[in-house]
């Protein structure tokens, strides 16, 4: 009965890993975060505002995402997988994540939840690279710069050759 127990348990652990693999290879950037001592109701508030964000906050066990890590090659992370973390994958924005996590802990104040470090495009990074990604506008809002200087550069374009034919017209 025990061999068939482990057996089964051994896939389960697989198929968590294999999940958590995916997890990885979809983001963009991932936040490690240590939540010591965060309530259940900060808890709660964290992952909504993450849902809010489009980005994935999870409690994994650190053996199985240490064995995910090892499937994708990632090294540098070993450090951070001590004691009781969270993770949250930005799979459309990298900056999403690094920015809810620090605008929630700065808005609440907490001492309970410390960024550790993360992953930008499937490479370790600190804690300082994840505080200036969090600091960058939005890809939203990067977006909106673009379209907003383009259509004033079209104006412009449009203006100078207004002007031009006009003079060729001679209706100046």
């Amino acid at each position: 009965m025990s061999e068939v127990h482990e057996s089964k348990n051994r896939q389960l652990k697989a198929q968590v890993v294999a999940d958590i693999v995916e997890k990885f290879k979809g983001a963009q950037s991932v936040v490690v975060v240590s939540y010591n001592g965060l309530t259940v109701e900060q808890a709660t508030n964290l992952r909504k505002n993450c849902r809010e964000a489009d980005v994935q906050y999870c409690v994994l066990k650190n053996r199985l995402v240490n064995r995910a890590l090892e499937e994708l090659n990632i090294e540098g992370m070993g450090d951070l997988l001590n004691g009781p973390n969270a993770f949250v994958f930005s799979p459309k924005d990298a900056v999403a994540g690094p920015k809810t996590v620090n605008e929630f802990i700065d808005k609440n104040k907490l001492e309970s939840l410390k960024i550790t470090g993360g992953l930008l495009d499937g490479k370790a990074v600190d804690v300082k690279t994840i505080k200036e990604l969090a600091s960058l506008p939005s890809r939203e809002v990067l977006l909106g710069r673009l379209v907003g200087s383009m259509s004033a550069t079209i104006g412009n374009f449009v203006r100078v050759v207004e002007a031009f034919r006009k003079k060729q017209a001679g209706e100046e």
